[in-house]
């Protein structure tokens, strides 16, 4: 009995020191480098202008106004939160869909988004539709197009807004990814980011 007695102490002080090392000293240093260092990529790489958070460069938000350039498609949940009792504020927020890509729904989601692209870009008949406007990424979440994709809306852009199409170009150009190490992938456009330098908010 003494070295059972003996082996659960043991077994009690190394689960202890498990925990403090793994769970408090590991988890607290790379919190501390991180907030040092990295805080902006540690917080959700939010943008935040005069003190107003636009939310994360990281995650795709739902624009579908003709003034925006549209992204990937995504789903979008819709929540009320309490702010001051008894009043509820109404929030959106972006989220992953499990509709099977084989399924007849989806299908006519993708019908349905052709039909509404080619009744905005009647001039573009001829041009195939990039991909990217009318299928939503694996995550749901992605807020990048392709540089090609991106390109297809400046005429509507420049049109509806009433400005060059060469200032749509640099916008787009600021907010692009190039490919990876130069060879990988191919180039991407923030969504989000354009939609905020056209806003004004973004400078």
């Amino acid at each position: 009995m003494e070295k059972v007695g003996h082996y659960i102490i043991r077994g009690f002080i190394l689960t202890f020191l498990a925990m403090f090392f793994c769970g408090g000293i590991y988890t607290g240093s790379v919190t501390m480098v991180a907030q040092i260092f990295f805080k902006d990529k540690a917080n959700g790489s939010m943008i935040e202008i005069d003190g107003i958070n636009y939310g994360s460069s990281l995650v795709g938000q739902h624009f579908t106004g003709n003034r925006y350039m549209w992204g990937r498609f995504i789903s979008v949940e819709r929540d009320f939160i309490k702010v001051n009792k008894p009043k509820e504020k109404e929030v959106f927020y972006p989220t992953a869909s499990n509709i099977s890509p084989a399924g007849i729904r989806y299908e006519k989601l993708i019908k349905q988004r052709i039909n509404r692209i080619k009744s905005v870009y009647t001039e573009k008949k001829d041009t195939p539709i990039p991909v990217e406007l009318i299928t939503g990424s694996g995550s749901g979440l992605d807020p990048h197009i392709s540089y090609k994709a991106a390109v297809y809306q400046v005429e509507r852009l420049a049109r509806v807004r009433k400005i060059d199409e060469h200032k749509i170009k640099e916008i787009i150009d600021k907010c692009t990814d190039d490919k990876l190490l130069g060879i990988l992938g191919e180039k991407t456009v923030n969504v989000f980011k354009v939609n905020l330098y056209l806003d004004g908010i973004l400078i």
